[in-house]
């Protein structure tokens, strides 16, 4: 994943000042085009800092889940095959 100048809580803070006043002024004032701002607000919505925090560990956890489930899917789709052979 890219390494980004922003921490995530950083990203939050930056778009609820872009709430308050005009993207292209935040954007200049930090640095980032009026596209990154947007595609925070994409990304983030309207979570608050303290929200983020909690995010990447239930993402990672979601992750890990999903991969669980893909492997026991492959395990009975195996197994599915393996009944319906006939000896």
């Amino acid at each position: 994943m890219k390494k980004t100048r922003f921490s995530e809580e950083q990203m939050v803070k930056i778009l609820r000042e872009a709430d308050k006043s005009p993207v292209a002024e935040v954007a200049k004032k930090h640095g980032v085009s009026d596209q990154t701002i947007y595609g925070w607000r994409q990304r983030f919505g309207q979570l608050a800092p303290e929200d983020v925090r909690r995010l990447r560990p239930l993402e990672q956890e979601n992750a890990r889940l999903k991969k669980l489930v893909a492997e026991r899917d492959l395990e009975l789709d195996v197994m599915r095959e393996i009944n319906q052979k006939k000896w």
